[in-house]
């Protein structure tokens, strides 16, 4: 074959657009031929539709199969052209300075005739290089083949990630509008709550305020009653004996009758209405094992100004505090900032004090109770009934005492301390301060039993 004609031979087994002999040929509808590889890349990088690269014909279809033809020509092209490898372009090989023309597949490496025959690579896979090398283009290609549908795979993949990004931000602007539309449902819904909270407390207290006034009345009618037995017996007693003994027995029987009528005085609490999402919103700061395990004997001094929570009454006008016998726990928590929350179970003690303090609380031998940066929840007994009572000021809180956990959440940045019925998600009062200056405490003592 002249020299004119192998030129054109070859240049018809050349891709024109990598200028290389053909890998994996396919012939596109047009009727010029590429390796598929570079179509396909040729295609990917073009922004137009599926073009031949040489006459811009336009293609229908991209699924073409391999010119098995094409292929087996530029197979034998590549032998071919190895037969003319200038013998000095040939690896030679060190050892025995013949021309390494076989290859080992086991090593991955170039051997000669009589490296192949030695013991290192006697047992292993020889082949002659030509072979070796169009099996292992044949497997380049398939791999080639595989990455190509691994990248077209990944295309779609990426396509479909970025849609999402225009997907995403148009649903989270409308579950924006969603979110807002549902806690402004929220706020009308807690709005109604609490104006239906606030009416029904109004409604409460002023049927206490009528029975505190009807109370009022009937004790003061019932002063008066004894006012005027007191002045009638007095009278009685100037009268001469045989009156005296006369009208005896109709005063006597009068003033028994005036002893009996005891009004009962009224005790005023507000019922604890639970408020919705409390519970759930308190949880959120909870602190667990706030307060220690060990409790110790203190002394519990009461000043003038808070009322007596242990025992009996003591005379009032008494300067000194009152000291009585107690059991105390003490957090094992020093909070110096945040919001904590944390419940105690009282359900087994009627008397008790509950809140958070700072340690000059305590002395060496007293618990003082008065302490200004204590804030403090009292459980105490007032004649026949219990009551609750805070400190910073001294109040009573006219609400019915809670049987069982009570809940304290400490806002230690907003200066506050708020005390709950944990049972029921209600409150029972919040102490509002200008702020706090010292490191704080949970604090328990309840009565000896």
């Amino acid at each position: 074959m002249d020299s004119d004609t192998s030129s054109a031979f070859q240049n018809d087994l050349t891709c024109s657009i990598c200028m290389n002999y053909f890998l994996d040929p396919v012939t596109i509808d047009c009727g010029h031929s590429f390796c598929r590889l570079c179509l396909y890349l040729c295609w990917e990088e073009a922004q137009t539709p599926m073009c031949c690269p040489e006459c811009r014909g336009v293609s229908e279809r991209q699924d073409f199969k391999t010119n098995i033809a094409l292929r087996n020509l530029v197979s034998l092209a590549r032998e071919a052209r190895a037969h003319y490898v200038n013998s000095s372009e040939k690896q030679i090989c060190v050892v025995h300075k013949e021309a390494q023309g076989l290859f080992c597949r086991d090593e991955k490496n170039m051997l000669c005739a009589l490296c192949s025959e030695s013991p290192e690579h006697a047992a292993h896979s020889h082949s002659p290089v030509q072979w070796s090398a169009e099996a292992y283009r044949e497997e380049l290609q398939k791999k080639m083949s595989s990455l190509w549908n691994m990248t077209q795979k990944m295309k779609n993949t990426l396509k479909q990630e970025a849609s999402k990004t225009q997907s995403l931000e148009d649903y989270v602007a409308l579950r924006r509008v969603m979110i807002k539309a549902e806690y402004q449902k929220m706020h009308l819904f807690l709005y109604e709550e609490e104006q239906l909270h606030l009416n029904t407390m109004e409604r409460e207290a002023k049927e206490i305020f009528q029975r505190l006034k009807e109370s009022e009345l009937r004790m003061t009618q019932q002063k008066e009653s004894l006012e005027e037995m007191l002045r009638e017996l007095k009278d009685m007693c100037h009268k001469p004996n045989m009156e005296l003994l006369q009208d005896l027995g109709n005063i006597l029987e009068r003033t028994e009758l005036v002893q009996m009528q005891k009004p009962q005085p009224v005790n005023p609490e507000l019922t604890l209405w639970p408020l919705t999402g409390i519970q759930d919103m308190l949880n959120n700061f909870r602190v667990d094992d706030v307060l220690s395990e060990e409790t110790i004997s203190h002394r519990v001094s009461l000043s003038k100004d808070v009322s007596m929570i242990f025992g009996d009454d003591h005379d009032s006008a008494s300067r000194e505090p009152r000291r009585v016998q107690s059991f105390a726990a003490w957090g094992t928590h020093t909070f110096t900032s945040g919001r904590h929350y944390w419940e105690v179970d009282m359900l087994h003690c009627s008397m008790w004090i509950l809140g958070v303090c700072t340690d000059s609380l305590i002395s060496d031998t007293d618990i003082i109770v008065d302490n200004e940066e204590a804030r403090l929840l009292f459980s105490l007994k007032v004649k026949d009934h219990y009551c609750l009572s805070t400190t910073c000021p001294p109040l009573i809180q006219y609400v019915k005492r809670p049987l069982g956990k009570i809940g304290v959440f400490l806002d230690y940045d907003n200066a506050t301390v708020s005390f709950y019925d944990a049972e029921k998600g209600s409150l029972i009062s919040s102490l509002v301060s200008s702020s706090f200056s010292s490191p704080l405490k949970p604090f328990l003592c309840f009565d000896s039993p």
